[in-house]
Protein backbone atom coordinates (compact mmCIF):
# COMPACT_ATOMS: atom_id res chain seq x y z
CA UNK A 1 0.00 0.00 0.00
CA UNK A 2 1.51 3.39 -0.60
CA UNK A 3 3.57 4.85 2.06
CA UNK A 4 3.98 8.66 2.94
CA UNK A 5 7.15 10.32 2.17
CA UNK A 6 8.54 13.07 4.54
CA UNK A 7 6.61 15.97 2.41
CA UNK A 8 3.17 14.08 3.08
CA UNK A 9 3.89 13.27 6.39
CA UNK A 10 4.64 16.68 7.50
CA UNK A 11 1.41 18.08 5.52
CA UNK A 12 -0.73 15.91 7.81
CA UNK A 13 1.18 17.04 10.63
CA UNK A 14 1.26 20.87 10.00
CA UNK A 15 -2.72 20.45 9.40
CA UNK A 16 -3.17 18.94 12.67
CA UNK A 17 -1.21 21.75 14.28
CA UNK A 18 -3.37 24.55 12.77
CA UNK A 19 -6.81 22.99 13.55
CA UNK A 20 -5.81 22.34 17.04
CA UNK A 21 -5.08 26.33 17.05
CA UNK A 22 -8.61 26.83 15.32
CA UNK A 23 -10.63 24.66 17.58
CA UNK A 24 -8.89 26.65 20.50
CA UNK A 25 -9.93 29.72 19.57
CA UNK A 26 -13.49 28.65 18.75
CA UNK A 27 -14.11 27.30 22.10
CA UNK A 28 -12.30 30.27 23.30
CA UNK A 29 -14.93 32.33 21.52
CA UNK A 30 -12.29 33.88 19.37
CA UNK A 31 -13.70 32.59 15.81
CA UNK A 32 -17.88 32.18 15.77
CA UNK A 33 -19.48 29.30 14.84
CA UNK A 34 -20.04 30.62 11.23
CA UNK A 35 -16.10 31.03 10.68
CA UNK A 36 -15.22 27.70 12.62
CA UNK A 37 -17.63 26.07 9.97
CA UNK A 38 -15.68 25.55 7.30
CA UNK A 39 -12.36 25.08 9.19
CA UNK A 40 -14.19 21.64 10.48
CA UNK A 41 -15.60 20.65 7.52
CA UNK A 42 -12.00 20.70 5.98
CA UNK A 43 -10.85 18.39 8.46
CA UNK A 44 -13.52 16.24 7.94
CA UNK A 45 -15.73 17.42 11.05
CA UNK A 46 -19.76 17.33 11.03
CA UNK A 47 -22.41 18.24 13.36
CA UNK A 48 -24.80 15.74 13.22
CA UNK A 49 -28.32 15.21 15.84
CA UNK A 50 -26.84 14.71 18.87
CA UNK A 51 -22.55 14.54 18.31
CA UNK A 52 -19.91 15.82 16.29
CA UNK A 53 -19.23 13.25 13.37
CA UNK A 54 -15.48 12.74 12.36
CA UNK A 55 -14.92 10.95 8.79
CA UNK A 56 -11.42 9.53 8.51
CA UNK A 57 -10.04 9.08 5.03
CA UNK A 58 -9.51 5.74 3.28
CA UNK A 59 -7.51 6.06 0.75
CA UNK A 60 -9.60 3.69 -1.72
CA UNK A 61 -10.41 1.55 1.25
CA UNK A 62 -6.70 0.21 2.06
CA UNK A 63 -5.67 -0.30 5.52
CA UNK A 64 -2.42 -1.71 7.48
CA UNK A 65 -3.39 -3.54 10.63
CA UNK A 66 -1.75 -0.82 12.27
CA UNK A 67 -3.84 1.57 11.24
CA UNK A 68 -6.97 -0.87 11.65
CA UNK A 69 -5.33 -0.65 15.30
CA UNK A 70 -5.20 3.12 15.63
CA UNK A 71 -9.14 2.96 14.96
CA UNK A 72 -10.22 0.92 17.35
CA UNK A 73 -7.55 2.94 19.89
CA UNK A 74 -10.21 6.15 18.96
CA UNK A 75 -13.01 3.97 19.02
CA UNK A 76 -12.05 3.38 22.64
CA UNK A 77 -10.70 6.32 23.47
CA UNK A 78 -12.73 8.92 22.14
CA UNK A 79 -16.18 7.26 21.30
CA UNK A 80 -18.19 4.60 22.43
CA UNK A 81 -16.15 1.81 21.42
CA UNK A 82 -16.96 1.29 17.77
CA UNK A 83 -16.50 3.07 14.18
CA UNK A 84 -18.73 3.04 10.62
CA UNK A 85 -17.67 1.79 7.38
CA UNK A 86 -19.34 3.89 5.01
CA UNK A 87 -19.95 3.63 1.32
CA UNK A 88 -17.20 5.51 0.02
CA UNK A 89 -14.66 3.26 2.02
CA UNK A 90 -13.99 5.94 4.74
CA UNK A 91 -14.68 5.52 8.30
CA UNK A 92 -16.94 7.23 11.01
CA UNK A 93 -16.77 8.33 14.20
CA UNK A 94 -20.12 9.09 15.73
CA UNK A 95 -19.50 10.12 19.24
CA UNK A 96 -16.63 12.29 19.59
CA UNK A 97 -16.21 15.40 22.14
CA UNK A 98 -14.87 18.53 19.69
CA UNK A 99 -11.93 19.59 22.06
CA UNK A 100 -10.84 15.64 21.40
CA UNK A 101 -11.04 16.25 17.65
CA UNK A 102 -7.43 17.68 17.49
CA UNK A 103 -5.71 15.06 19.57
CA UNK A 104 -7.91 12.10 17.51
CA UNK A 105 -6.14 13.99 14.25
CA UNK A 106 -2.90 13.71 15.54
CA UNK A 107 -3.23 10.50 16.87
CA UNK A 108 -4.65 9.27 13.02
CA UNK A 109 -1.25 10.95 11.53
CA UNK A 110 0.87 9.12 13.33
CA UNK A 111 -0.65 5.87 11.29
CA UNK A 112 -0.26 7.92 8.20
CA UNK A 113 -4.11 8.95 8.29
CA UNK A 114 -6.23 11.87 8.22
CA UNK A 115 -9.52 13.33 7.73
CA UNK A 116 -8.52 16.46 5.15
CA UNK A 117 -11.14 16.22 1.97
CA UNK A 118 -13.83 13.98 3.67
CA UNK A 119 -16.17 17.08 3.78
CA UNK A 120 -16.91 19.95 1.78
CA UNK A 121 -17.05 20.74 -1.77
CA UNK A 122 -13.81 19.24 -3.26
CA UNK A 123 -12.95 16.37 -4.97
CA UNK A 124 -13.40 13.03 -1.81
CA UNK A 125 -12.04 9.71 -1.63
CA UNK A 126 -11.41 7.92 -4.53
CA UNK A 127 -13.03 4.69 -4.41
CA UNK A 128 -12.44 1.36 -5.90
CA UNK A 129 -13.06 -2.36 -6.13
CA UNK A 130 -13.01 -4.08 -2.95
CA UNK A 131 -11.13 -6.80 -4.62
CA UNK A 132 -8.51 -4.41 -6.42
CA UNK A 133 -5.06 -6.34 -6.99
CA UNK A 134 -6.60 -9.69 -6.60
CA UNK A 135 -10.07 -10.42 -8.67
CA UNK A 136 -9.56 -13.03 -11.61
CA UNK A 137 -11.29 -10.77 -14.07
CA UNK A 138 -9.16 -7.58 -13.38
CA UNK A 139 -7.36 -5.90 -16.56
CA UNK A 140 -5.68 -4.29 -14.49
CA UNK A 141 -5.10 -3.21 -10.82
CA UNK A 142 -6.98 -0.28 -10.09
CA UNK A 143 -5.22 0.94 -6.59
CA UNK A 144 -2.45 2.33 -8.47
CA UNK A 145 -4.65 5.14 -10.30
CA UNK A 146 -6.67 5.77 -7.43
CA UNK A 147 -3.35 7.06 -6.18
CA UNK A 148 -2.52 8.94 -9.07
CA UNK A 149 -5.85 10.81 -8.85
CA UNK A 150 -5.49 10.93 -5.05
CA UNK A 151 -2.46 12.72 -5.16
CA UNK A 152 -3.78 15.00 -7.85
CA UNK A 153 -7.01 15.88 -6.56
CA UNK A 154 -5.29 16.91 -2.52
CA UNK A 155 -5.19 20.07 -2.13
CA UNK A 156 -5.68 20.96 -5.64
CA UNK A 157 -5.82 24.88 -5.74
CA UNK A 158 -8.26 24.84 -8.32
CA UNK A 159 -10.81 22.19 -7.22
CA UNK A 160 -10.70 23.31 -3.16
CA UNK A 161 -14.32 25.05 -3.70
CA UNK A 162 -15.88 23.55 -6.23
CA UNK A 163 -19.80 24.09 -7.01
CA UNK A 164 -20.70 21.07 -4.87
CA UNK A 165 -18.85 17.29 -3.88
CA UNK A 166 -17.10 15.40 -6.45
CA UNK A 167 -16.68 11.95 -6.32
CA UNK A 168 -14.09 9.72 -8.53
CA UNK A 169 -14.37 5.77 -8.78
CA UNK A 170 -12.11 3.40 -10.67
CA UNK A 171 -12.81 0.24 -11.93
CA UNK A 172 -10.36 -2.54 -13.21
CA UNK A 173 -12.72 -5.31 -13.83
CA UNK A 174 -14.69 -7.21 -16.12
CA UNK A 175 -17.41 -7.04 -13.32
CA UNK A 176 -18.05 -3.32 -12.29
CA UNK A 177 -17.48 -3.56 -8.42
CA UNK A 178 -17.34 -0.13 -7.78
CA UNK A 179 -20.52 1.38 -9.24
CA UNK A 180 -19.13 4.04 -11.63
CA UNK A 181 -21.85 4.52 -13.65
CA UNK A 182 -23.65 6.65 -10.29
CA UNK A 183 -20.56 8.54 -9.69
CA UNK A 184 -19.54 12.12 -10.96
CA UNK A 185 -16.68 10.71 -13.11
CA UNK A 186 -16.22 7.06 -13.77
CA UNK A 187 -13.78 5.34 -14.97
CA UNK A 188 -13.21 2.02 -16.57
CA UNK A 189 -10.27 0.20 -17.56
CA UNK A 190 -10.40 -0.67 -21.47
CA UNK A 191 -7.50 -1.94 -24.08
CA UNK A 192 -8.18 -0.72 -27.75
CA UNK A 193 -7.68 -3.08 -30.76
CA UNK A 194 -3.55 -2.68 -30.86
CA UNK A 195 -3.79 -3.81 -26.69
CA UNK A 196 -3.25 -0.26 -25.63
CA UNK A 197 -4.39 0.57 -21.87
CA UNK A 198 -6.93 3.62 -21.65
CA UNK A 199 -10.08 4.35 -19.54
CA UNK A 200 -13.84 4.96 -20.56
CA UNK A 201 -14.66 7.76 -18.98
CA UNK A 202 -18.26 8.21 -17.50
CA UNK A 203 -19.56 11.77 -16.35
CA UNK A 204 -22.44 13.11 -14.96
CA UNK A 205 -24.08 9.67 -12.59
CA UNK A 206 -25.06 10.49 -8.66
CA UNK A 207 -28.32 9.83 -6.72
CA UNK A 208 -29.74 12.39 -4.15
CA UNK A 209 -32.20 14.36 -4.85
CA UNK A 210 -31.83 13.98 -8.94
CA UNK A 211 -30.76 10.56 -9.55
CA UNK A 212 -28.66 10.26 -12.67
CA UNK A 213 -26.80 6.96 -13.73
CA UNK A 214 -23.77 8.75 -15.95
CA UNK A 215 -22.94 9.18 -19.66
CA UNK A 216 -19.76 7.68 -21.00
CA UNK A 217 -18.18 10.88 -22.88
CA UNK A 218 -14.79 9.38 -24.02
CA UNK A 219 -14.86 5.70 -24.70
CA UNK A 220 -11.03 5.56 -24.99
CA UNK A 221 -9.13 8.12 -23.44
CA UNK A 222 -5.06 7.06 -23.12
CA UNK A 223 -3.93 6.59 -19.98
CA UNK A 224 -1.10 9.01 -19.99
CA UNK A 225 -3.37 11.64 -20.32
CA UNK A 226 -5.84 10.29 -17.95
CA UNK A 227 -5.25 13.51 -15.18
CA UNK A 228 -5.26 16.34 -17.83
CA UNK A 229 -8.56 15.26 -19.00
CA UNK A 230 -9.91 14.83 -15.46
CA UNK A 231 -8.50 17.98 -15.17
CA UNK A 232 -10.28 19.53 -18.12
CA UNK A 233 -14.45 18.44 -16.70
CA UNK A 234 -13.63 19.68 -13.42
CA UNK A 235 -12.45 23.06 -14.77
CA UNK A 236 -15.61 22.90 -17.32
CA UNK A 237 -17.68 22.06 -14.09
CA UNK A 238 -16.00 24.92 -11.98
CA UNK A 239 -16.80 27.54 -14.75
CA UNK A 240 -20.40 26.39 -15.45
CA UNK A 241 -21.35 24.55 -12.71
CA UNK A 242 -24.54 26.39 -10.57
CA UNK A 243 -23.83 27.74 -7.51
CA UNK A 244 -27.18 29.76 -6.62
CA UNK A 245 -28.81 26.30 -5.38
CA UNK A 246 -26.77 24.05 -3.92
CA UNK A 247 -29.51 21.12 -5.16
CA UNK A 248 -28.78 22.14 -8.67
CA UNK A 249 -24.98 22.48 -7.87
CA UNK A 250 -24.10 18.98 -8.83
CA UNK A 251 -22.17 18.15 -12.33
CA UNK A 252 -24.88 15.81 -13.02
CA UNK A 253 -27.41 18.74 -13.24
CA UNK A 254 -24.80 20.54 -15.72
CA UNK A 255 -24.43 17.67 -18.01
CA UNK A 256 -27.88 16.93 -18.23
CA UNK A 257 -28.52 20.94 -18.66
CA UNK A 258 -25.61 20.92 -21.50
CA UNK A 259 -26.75 17.17 -23.17
CA UNK A 260 -23.51 15.17 -22.44
CA UNK A 261 -22.77 15.85 -26.04
CA UNK A 262 -22.31 19.46 -25.49
CA UNK A 263 -20.65 18.93 -22.60
CA UNK A 264 -17.98 16.73 -23.88
CA UNK A 265 -17.48 19.15 -26.65
CA UNK A 266 -16.73 21.78 -23.95
CA UNK A 267 -13.79 19.05 -22.34
CA UNK A 268 -12.21 18.19 -25.27
CA UNK A 269 -12.08 22.64 -25.99
CA UNK A 270 -10.97 22.73 -22.72
CA UNK A 271 -8.25 19.83 -22.52
CA UNK A 272 -6.88 21.36 -25.73
CA UNK A 273 -5.20 23.84 -23.91
CA UNK A 274 -4.26 20.91 -21.28
CA UNK A 275 -3.28 18.03 -23.68
CA UNK A 276 0.81 17.20 -23.89
CA UNK A 277 1.15 19.49 -20.55
CA UNK A 278 3.11 18.91 -17.17
CA UNK A 279 -0.22 16.55 -15.67
CA UNK A 280 0.63 14.04 -19.06
CA UNK A 281 2.03 10.75 -16.95
CA UNK A 282 4.90 8.92 -17.97
CA UNK A 283 5.94 5.39 -17.66
CA UNK A 284 8.56 6.36 -14.71
CA UNK A 285 5.57 8.02 -12.71
CA UNK A 286 3.24 5.46 -13.19
CA UNK A 287 6.14 2.48 -11.61
CA UNK A 288 6.73 4.67 -8.72
CA UNK A 289 3.15 4.67 -7.77
CA UNK A 290 2.75 0.73 -8.57
CA UNK A 291 5.70 0.39 -6.85
CA UNK A 292 3.65 0.59 -3.70
CA UNK A 293 0.97 -1.85 -4.59
CA UNK A 294 2.82 -5.13 -5.40
CA UNK A 295 2.30 -8.75 -4.78
CA UNK A 296 2.91 -10.07 -1.21
CA UNK A 297 5.14 -13.07 -0.98
CA UNK A 298 1.92 -14.96 -2.29
CA UNK A 299 3.86 -19.35 -1.41
CA UNK A 300 3.31 -21.41 -4.38
CA UNK A 301 0.29 -23.42 -3.24
CA UNK A 302 -2.45 -25.22 -4.97
CA UNK A 303 -5.61 -24.58 -4.94
CA UNK A 304 -7.25 -26.81 -2.34
CA UNK A 305 -10.18 -27.88 -3.39
CA UNK A 306 -10.47 -31.93 -2.45
CA UNK A 307 -9.70 -30.51 0.85
CA UNK A 308 -12.05 -27.56 1.24
CA UNK A 309 -14.86 -30.22 -0.77
CA UNK A 310 -14.37 -32.47 2.65
CA UNK A 311 -14.42 -29.92 4.94
CA UNK A 312 -17.55 -28.48 3.58
CA UNK A 313 -19.37 -31.63 3.88
CA UNK A 314 -18.27 -32.09 7.28
CA UNK A 315 -19.48 -28.76 8.64
CA UNK A 316 -22.61 -27.32 6.63
CA UNK A 317 -22.21 -24.18 8.25
CA UNK A 318 -18.21 -23.53 7.01
CA UNK A 319 -19.77 -24.67 3.71
CA UNK A 320 -22.46 -22.00 3.48
CA UNK A 321 -19.79 -19.00 4.82
CA UNK A 322 -17.46 -20.39 2.28
CA UNK A 323 -19.92 -19.97 -0.54
CA UNK A 324 -20.58 -16.40 0.27
CA UNK A 325 -18.22 -15.03 1.71
CA UNK A 326 -14.94 -15.95 -0.24
CA UNK A 327 -14.22 -14.52 -3.79
CA UNK A 328 -11.82 -16.13 -6.07
CA UNK A 329 -8.51 -14.92 -5.80
CA UNK A 330 -6.15 -14.53 -8.75
CA UNK A 331 -3.13 -16.73 -6.95
CA UNK A 332 -3.79 -20.54 -6.48
CA UNK A 333 -4.61 -21.60 -3.45
CA UNK A 334 -5.68 -18.55 -2.07
CA UNK A 335 -9.20 -16.46 -1.10
CA UNK A 336 -10.11 -12.90 -0.26
CA UNK A 337 -12.41 -13.00 2.41
CA UNK A 338 -15.66 -10.34 3.14
CA UNK A 339 -16.10 -10.32 6.88
CA UNK A 340 -19.48 -9.46 7.51
CA UNK A 341 -20.65 -6.14 9.60
CA UNK A 342 -24.28 -6.94 9.57
CA UNK A 343 -24.91 -9.19 12.15
CA UNK A 344 -28.80 -9.15 12.83
CA UNK A 345 -28.85 -6.64 15.86
CA UNK A 346 -25.76 -4.65 14.94
CA UNK A 347 -26.17 -1.50 12.67
CA UNK A 348 -25.11 -2.37 9.37
CA UNK A 349 -21.29 -1.12 8.75
CA UNK A 350 -20.82 -0.85 12.52
CA UNK A 351 -17.79 -2.63 14.03
CA UNK A 352 -16.56 -2.85 17.71
CA UNK A 353 -13.17 -1.29 19.03
CA UNK A 354 -12.72 -4.72 19.84
CA UNK A 355 -13.82 -5.99 16.42
CA UNK A 356 -11.15 -4.02 15.04
CA UNK A 357 -8.19 -5.11 17.25
CA UNK A 358 -9.30 -8.38 15.82
CA UNK A 359 -9.02 -7.79 12.59
CA UNK A 360 -5.67 -6.44 12.64
CA UNK A 361 -4.46 -9.59 14.60
CA UNK A 362 -6.05 -11.20 12.10
CA UNK A 363 -4.52 -9.34 8.68
CA UNK A 364 -1.11 -10.30 10.22
CA UNK A 365 -1.52 -13.76 10.61
CA UNK A 366 -3.72 -14.71 7.39
CA UNK A 367 -3.54 -11.24 5.21
CA UNK A 368 0.11 -10.09 4.97
CA UNK A 369 -1.04 -7.19 7.55
CA UNK A 370 -3.78 -5.47 5.01
CA UNK A 371 -7.33 -5.09 5.24
CA UNK A 372 -9.73 -3.66 2.83
CA UNK A 373 -13.04 -1.16 3.34
CA UNK A 374 -16.05 -2.42 0.60
CA UNK A 375 -18.55 -0.16 -1.05
CA UNK A 376 -20.79 -2.59 0.43
CA UNK A 377 -19.61 -1.61 4.55
CA UNK A 378 -17.99 -4.42 5.13
CA UNK A 379 -14.27 -5.81 5.62
CA UNK A 380 -12.12 -7.58 3.22
CA UNK A 381 -9.14 -9.86 4.58
CA UNK A 382 -8.02 -10.18 0.36
CA UNK A 383 -4.93 -12.85 0.37
CA UNK A 384 -6.02 -15.69 2.56
CA UNK A 385 -4.48 -19.13 1.59
CA UNK A 386 -7.60 -21.82 1.54
CA UNK A 387 -6.02 -24.24 4.03
CA UNK A 388 -6.31 -21.81 6.78
CA UNK A 389 -9.77 -21.10 5.66
CA UNK A 390 -11.43 -23.80 8.36
CA UNK A 391 -9.10 -21.99 11.31
CA UNK A 392 -9.93 -18.39 10.16
CA UNK A 393 -14.04 -19.36 9.99
CA UNK A 394 -13.96 -20.72 13.36
CA UNK A 395 -12.17 -17.06 14.84
CA UNK A 396 -14.76 -15.44 13.06
CA UNK A 397 -17.58 -17.02 14.38
CA UNK A 398 -16.06 -16.06 17.57
CA UNK A 399 -16.11 -12.42 16.84
CA UNK A 400 -19.59 -12.39 15.32
CA UNK A 401 -18.11 -11.76 12.33
CA UNK A 402 -18.85 -15.05 10.25
CA UNK A 403 -22.83 -14.45 9.24
CA UNK A 404 -22.78 -15.89 5.93
CA UNK A 405 -25.12 -13.51 4.30
CA UNK A 406 -22.40 -11.45 1.51
CA UNK A 407 -24.73 -10.95 -1.24
CA UNK A 408 -27.85 -11.52 0.52
CA UNK A 409 -30.71 -9.58 1.45
CA UNK A 410 -29.66 -9.08 4.80
CA UNK A 411 -26.15 -7.89 3.80
CA UNK A 412 -27.72 -4.55 2.97
CA UNK A 413 -26.19 -1.17 2.72
CA UNK A 414 -27.85 1.46 4.94
CA UNK A 415 -26.67 4.79 6.50
CA UNK A 416 -27.01 6.46 9.86
CA UNK A 417 -29.97 7.81 9.51
CA UNK A 418 -32.43 9.79 11.84
CA UNK A 419 -30.32 8.17 15.20
CA UNK A 420 -27.53 10.16 14.18
CA UNK A 421 -27.75 12.39 11.03
CA UNK A 422 -29.19 16.17 11.65
CA UNK A 423 -30.61 15.76 7.59
CA UNK A 424 -31.81 12.48 7.95
CA UNK A 425 -36.10 12.75 7.76
CA UNK A 426 -36.17 8.79 9.25
CA UNK A 427 -34.36 7.00 11.26
CA UNK A 428 -32.90 3.76 8.68
CA UNK A 429 -31.08 1.51 11.37
CA UNK A 430 -34.27 0.29 13.07
CA UNK A 431 -35.84 -0.72 10.08
CA UNK A 432 -33.03 -2.76 8.65
CA UNK A 433 -32.82 -4.69 11.93
CA UNK A 434 -36.38 -5.26 11.36
CA UNK A 435 -36.01 -6.70 8.06
CA UNK A 436 -32.92 -8.57 9.12
CA UNK A 437 -34.97 -10.29 12.06
CA UNK A 438 -37.96 -11.12 9.42
CA UNK A 439 -35.06 -12.80 7.30
CA UNK A 440 -33.10 -14.40 9.88
CA UNK A 441 -33.53 -17.73 8.84
CA UNK A 442 -30.37 -18.32 6.64
CA UNK A 443 -32.11 -21.66 4.55
CA UNK A 444 -34.37 -19.07 3.22
CA UNK A 445 -31.68 -16.52 2.37
CA UNK A 446 -30.02 -19.14 0.48
CA UNK A 447 -33.06 -19.99 -1.62
CA UNK A 448 -33.80 -16.43 -2.24
CA UNK A 449 -30.40 -15.69 -3.68
CA UNK A 450 -28.70 -12.53 -4.29
CA UNK A 451 -30.79 -9.19 -3.43
CA UNK A 452 -29.19 -5.61 -3.12
CA UNK A 453 -31.60 -4.32 -0.02
CA UNK A 454 -30.44 -0.43 0.25
CA UNK A 455 -31.79 2.12 2.91
CA UNK A 456 -31.81 5.79 3.32
CA UNK A 457 -33.09 7.97 6.07
CA UNK A 458 -33.69 11.07 3.69
CA UNK A 459 -33.15 12.16 -0.52
CA UNK A 460 -29.55 12.77 0.03
CA UNK A 461 -29.57 8.94 -1.01
CA UNK A 462 -25.96 8.23 1.35
CA UNK A 463 -27.62 4.33 1.35
CA UNK A 464 -27.51 4.42 -1.91
CA UNK A 465 -31.58 3.21 -2.14
CA UNK A 466 -32.16 4.71 -5.89
CA UNK A 467 -30.09 1.54 -7.07
CA UNK A 468 -31.21 -1.26 -5.07
CA UNK A 469 -32.60 -3.84 -6.38
CA UNK A 470 -35.22 -3.03 -3.39
CA UNK A 471 -34.67 0.51 -1.99
CA UNK A 472 -36.22 2.07 0.83
CA UNK A 473 -36.48 5.86 1.72
CA UNK A 474 -37.40 7.76 4.42
CA UNK A 475 -39.81 10.42 3.75
CA UNK A 476 -41.51 12.86 6.60
CA UNK A 477 -45.52 12.83 6.36
CA UNK A 478 -46.52 15.71 8.53
CA UNK A 479 -43.73 14.93 11.02
CA UNK A 480 -44.16 11.43 10.97
CA UNK A 481 -41.49 8.74 9.58
CA UNK A 482 -42.57 6.79 6.40
CA UNK A 483 -40.70 4.55 3.80
CA UNK A 484 -41.27 4.64 0.06
CA UNK A 485 -40.37 1.49 -1.81
CA UNK A 486 -38.43 0.97 -5.25
CA UNK A 487 -37.53 -1.81 -7.01
CA UNK A 488 -35.19 -2.87 -10.23
CA UNK A 489 -32.13 -0.63 -9.37
CA UNK A 490 -28.72 -1.48 -10.36
CA UNK A 491 -25.11 -0.13 -9.51
CA UNK A 492 -22.99 -2.39 -11.71
CA UNK A 493 -22.72 -2.41 -15.62
CA UNK A 494 -25.42 -0.91 -16.90
CA UNK A 495 -26.72 0.71 -14.11
CA UNK A 496 -30.77 1.50 -13.69
CA UNK A 497 -32.44 3.42 -11.43
CA UNK A 498 -34.89 1.68 -9.15
CA UNK A 499 -38.68 2.38 -9.65
CA UNK A 500 -41.36 4.15 -6.80
CA UNK A 501 -43.38 1.26 -6.09
CA UNK A 502 -46.41 3.17 -4.93
CA UNK A 503 -47.17 5.41 -1.36
CA UNK A 504 -45.07 4.89 1.34
CA UNK A 505 -45.63 2.76 4.65
CA UNK A 506 -45.16 3.16 8.25
CA UNK A 507 -42.20 1.70 9.71
CA UNK A 508 -44.16 -1.30 11.34
CA UNK A 509 -45.44 -2.39 7.80
CA UNK A 510 -42.11 -2.97 6.47
CA UNK A 511 -41.28 -6.14 7.05
CA UNK A 512 -44.36 -7.23 5.98
CA UNK A 513 -43.73 -5.09 2.22
CA UNK A 514 -40.38 -6.66 1.95
CA UNK A 515 -41.46 -10.24 2.43
CA UNK A 516 -44.58 -10.07 0.25
CA UNK A 517 -42.38 -8.65 -2.67
CA UNK A 518 -39.70 -11.78 -2.21
CA UNK A 519 -42.81 -13.69 -2.18
CA UNK A 520 -43.52 -12.61 -5.58
CA UNK A 521 -40.00 -13.29 -6.61
CA UNK A 522 -40.04 -17.25 -5.24
CA UNK A 523 -43.79 -17.53 -6.73
CA UNK A 524 -42.63 -15.63 -10.21
CA UNK A 525 -38.81 -17.00 -11.04
CA UNK A 526 -37.61 -19.06 -13.43
CA UNK A 527 -34.97 -21.45 -12.84
CA UNK A 528 -31.88 -19.99 -11.71
CA UNK A 529 -33.29 -16.41 -12.39
CA UNK A 530 -32.26 -13.47 -9.86
CA UNK A 531 -34.44 -11.31 -8.60
CA UNK A 532 -33.42 -8.34 -10.82
CA UNK A 533 -33.93 -10.41 -13.97
CA UNK A 534 -37.50 -11.59 -12.68
CA UNK A 535 -38.31 -7.91 -12.05
CA UNK A 536 -37.02 -7.04 -15.54
CA UNK A 537 -38.91 -9.97 -17.31
CA UNK A 538 -42.45 -9.10 -15.07
CA UNK A 539 -42.18 -5.82 -14.40
CA UNK A 540 -43.78 -3.49 -11.51
CA UNK A 541 -47.20 -3.98 -11.10
CA UNK A 542 -47.33 -7.86 -10.16
CA UNK A 543 -45.26 -6.79 -6.98
CA UNK A 544 -47.22 -3.55 -7.01
CA UNK A 545 -50.95 -5.94 -6.52
CA UNK A 546 -49.22 -7.88 -3.59
CA UNK A 547 -48.20 -5.62 -1.37
CA UNK A 548 -51.52 -2.87 -1.94
CA UNK A 549 -53.59 -5.75 -1.98
CA UNK A 550 -54.73 -5.51 1.55
CA UNK A 551 -54.64 -1.72 1.87
CA UNK A 552 -57.75 -1.87 -0.13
Amino acid sequence: MYVYDQYDQKIVEDRVKQFRDQTRRYLAGELSGEEFRPLRLQNGLYIQRYAPMLRVAVPYGLLSSAQVRMLAKIARDYDKGYAHISTRQNVQFNWPDLEDVPEILAELASVQMHAIQTSGNCIRNTTTDQFAGVARDELIDPRPWCELIRQWSTFHPEFSHLPRKFKIAVNGAVHDRAAIEVHDIGLEAVKNAAGELGFRVSVGGGLGRTPIVGSFINEFLPWRHLLSYLDAILRVYNRYGRRDNKYKARIKILVKALTPEVFAERVEAEWAHLKDGPNTLTEAEISRVAAHFTDPDYLSLQDEDALLTELDAEHPGFARWRQRNTFAHKQPGYVAVTLSLKTTGVAPGDVSDKQLDAIADLADRYSFGEVRNSHNQNMILADVEQRQLFTLWNELRELGLATPNIGLLTDMICCPGGDFCSLANAKSIPVAEAIQRRFDDLDYLFDIGEIDLNISGCMNACGHHHVGHIGILGVDKKGQEFYQVSLGGSAGRDAALAQILGPSFAQDDMPDVIEKIIKVYVERRSEEESFLDTYRRIGIDPFKERVYAANH
